[in-house]
């Protein structure tokens, strides 16, 4: 996801947050740089201030709308009467959060934002034994609780997502990591393998030679 704030203290908070509930999180100060960024990554959802400099978060949200029409927008502002957000959602943002506002309310909707693809994704998603409940972050095992990092709980999900699909490295550092990950680093290899030990077996993950990596049949 795309956090465009031109406040830097609260954009810097904002991204270490995000990343803290194991969200892939780019942080940028101005809507040049945020069009700059949707230009060569497909953000699933932007949190968008609408008063950034540069290009006016306004005329960013129109743009997405336009060219992105599977990005999500939340947009905030400190503006907070009924009928500027009723303009804010006119732009055809998706949803709409005035400052001050709750970080757990931020997450909760950024989840929410996160969740509506073309087609709807159930509510809990499964292989076999395995569940994993997105709204309460809780995964489950043959009924047992599995003690995941927000990390590894983001890569399951993301797999569980696409059941059959084969996902590659690169694909998971773009959607579940950030912009800072270094594209060379062994952070996939070593979350999945911390993964698959927590999991433990018959073995949920598969490996694909030369893909990826998959759960459930192709």
């Amino acid at each position: 996801m795309l956090v465009v704030e031109d406040f830097e203290i609260l954009a810097r908070t904002l991204g270490t947050g995000l990343r803290r509930e194991g969200l892939a999180v780019d942080v940028v100060l101005d809507g040049n740089t945020a069009l700059e960024r949707l230009a060569v990554t497909p953000y699933d959802v932007v949190v968008l201030d609408r008063d950034v400099p540069g290009v006016h978060g306004d005329e960013v949200c129109r743009r997405i709308v336009a060219g992105h029409p599977a990005c999500r927008v939340l947009m905030l502002t400190a503006a907070s009467t009924v009928r500027q957000r009723v303009d804010g959602l006119g732009l055809g943002a998706d949803d709409y959060l005035p400052k001050p506002f709750d970080f757990a309310e931020l997450v909760a909707r950024v989840r929410a934002l996160g969740r509506r693809p073309g087609a709807a994704l159930p509510p809990t998603l499964e292989c076999g034994d395995l569940t994993l409940d997105p709204n309460s972050r809780v995964a489950t095992r043959d009924g047992r609780r599995l003690e995941l990092s927000p990390k590894e709980f983001a890569v399951l999900e993301y797999l569980l997502a696409s059941p059959g699909r084969v996902i590659s490295p690169e694909e998971l550092l773009d959607h579940v990591w950030d912009e800072a990950a270094d594209p060379f680093t062994t952070a996939v290899k070593t979350t999945i393998k911390r993964l698959r030990t927590k999991l433990g077996d018959p073995p949920v993950v598969h490996t694909v030679r030369g893909g990826g990596y998959r759960v459930g049949e192709p």
